[in-house]
């Protein structure tokens, strides 16, 4: 006969206790723990056997063809890592209303229409509400199909029985395994429909991809261990009100896990941005203070970005610090710089600093063109309209040299930059390979100077 009990479960590692406690032995995060109730049913326990197992040799495990799919959007086989993986299993996260659903349909639509055999589950919208968007984004091929279910059992006869080649499950939040007594959504229903999830992309080599909602705090809502689990997982970046969507890849086994894809919404869907440094450009003002351009690498590709700076006095006491698209605590640590190391007068100054296009960047690289925007917004003075600025900044007011110049400089010299002040020691191994004039800076006063 099923038992019923209440276990605590840890949100951050999945750790089971069958009492809470404040800080989890396991992740050492503390009150993270949630009660479940959960039915026990009694079975007597069978030994496995592992006569029919054996372990294989490194030696004789062949990689010569890599079982890879591509989508037919460049940017999503970015950063993928060259396309969908046989057998994996990908999570998918980002705000509501960024464009998660949208992006999986296209990319749906494109397997369908090169003959692949899909099947999209939704547990959030009816049949209807889904032809609806999908006749947005264009014409879809009859090897797609839809269901709308939450009971992952259903799901999983329904998977057994068709064998799509590529499966969309809209969201793991909203399924449920009927064995567990807990609401959909919690710590034990996402884990084990997970868990159910990976047994089937492993044992039948289909690719699964799943939608993730978010938290406030923008993580993927649930137990941590959803993303220790899955192979790959996606967050869909950007302000939902903005044009541009960043796809980002912050845990890939099957490739780099700093690659970006860039978008931007249309009515019909998601358009790529093969490009984004000349979108990113475009509508800057000329010969603006607080402008800079900089340079960022994302993965591989270097992306040039206009960094926007107001610094202004403070009607108040207590100055404001306010930076969007780009670490607070790093602005503030730059001023703190600026004005011990260079004697720039700006405590009683109020600070806003801007990364333009809607772009969330953490890059030490950005420190510079940071330092010389809130110069030129405070001196009330334009920086060269055709300079690049790019450099890491230490506490003792000196610049570092970054990683990728080469790949940098040459982003900048095919959209027609002609200088660049980057830091001096990384000169040697960048001269004579360019025409763009090249201004090599060992510390903040040295950069502050051009302006």
């Amino acid at each position: 006969m099923a038992a019923k009990s209440n276990i605590f479960f840890c949100k951050e590692c999945g750790y089971e206790s069958s009492k809470w406690m404040g800080q989890c032995p396991g992740c050492k995060e503390w009150n993270t723990f949630v009660e479940e109730p959960v039915v026990k049913k009694g079975s007597s326990y069978v030994k496995k056997k592992a006569t029919d197992r054996e372990p294989s040799k490194l030696s004789d495990i062949s990689l010569e063809t890599e079982d890879r799919t591509n989508t037919g959007i460049e940017e999503f086989d970015r950063v993928l890592g060259g396309g969908i993986v046989s057998g994996s299993l990908v999570l998918v996260g980002g705000d509501p209303g960024i464009g998660k659903s949208t992006l999986l349909l296209q990319v749906c639509k494109n397997l369908a229409n090169m003959g692949k055999s899909v099947l999209y589950v939704s547990g959030e919208e009816s049949l209807k509400q889904i032809k609806l968007r999908a006749n947005r984004i264009g014409e879809i091929g009859e090897s797609f199909s839809l269901l709308c279910e939450t009971d992952l059992d259903i799901i999983e006869e329904v998977i057994k029985k068709y064998k799509p080649e590529v499966v969309v499950i809209d969201s793991i939040q909203t399924m449920y395994r009927s064995d567990i007594s807990s609401a959909p959504g919690s710590v034990s229903q996402v884990r084990e429909s997970t868990n159910t999830l990976m047994q089937l992309a492993k044992g039948l080599s289909i690719s699964i991809f799943v939608v993730g909602h978010v938290t406030k705090e923008g993580v993927v809502a649930g137990p941590r261990v959803l993303e220790h689990m899955v192979d790959t997982v996606l967050y869909f970046e950007g302000d939902r009100h903005a044009t541009y969507r960043v796809l980002r890849g912050v845990k890939n086994r099957f490739g780099s896990t700093n690659e970006i894809g860039v978008f931007e919404m249309m009515e019909y869907g998601l358009k790529e941005v093969k490009n984004p440094s000349e979108f990113m450009l475009m509508g800057r003002p000329e010969n603006a203070s607080g402008s800079v351009i900089t340079c960022s690498v994302e993965g591989t590709r270097p992306i040039l970005l206009e960094i926007q700076a107001l610094v202004a006095r403070t009607n108040f006491g207590f100055p404001r610090r306010t930076s969007a698209g780009t670490d607070a605590n790093r602005v503030n640590l730059l001023m703190a710089v600026l004005e011990k190391r260079a004697g720039l007068q700006i405590n009683d100054c109020d600070a806003y600093v801007n990364i333009t296009g809607g772009l969330k960047i953490n890059e030490p690289a950005l420190d510079l063109g940071i330092i010389m925007a809130v110069v030129s917004s405070y001196k009330n003075r334009a920086v060269d309209s055709e300079m690049v600025v790019f450099g890491e900044v230490g506490l003792s007011g000196e610049i570092r040299s970054v990683s990728n110049i080469e790949q940098r400089i040459a982003e900048c010299e095919k959209l027609g930059f002609t200088s660049c002040i980057l830091p001096q020691s990384a000169l040697v191994s960048i001269t004579g390979k360019t025409k763009m004039k090249l201004i090599g800076v060992s510390n903040i006063s040295e950069a502050i100077g051009f302006i």
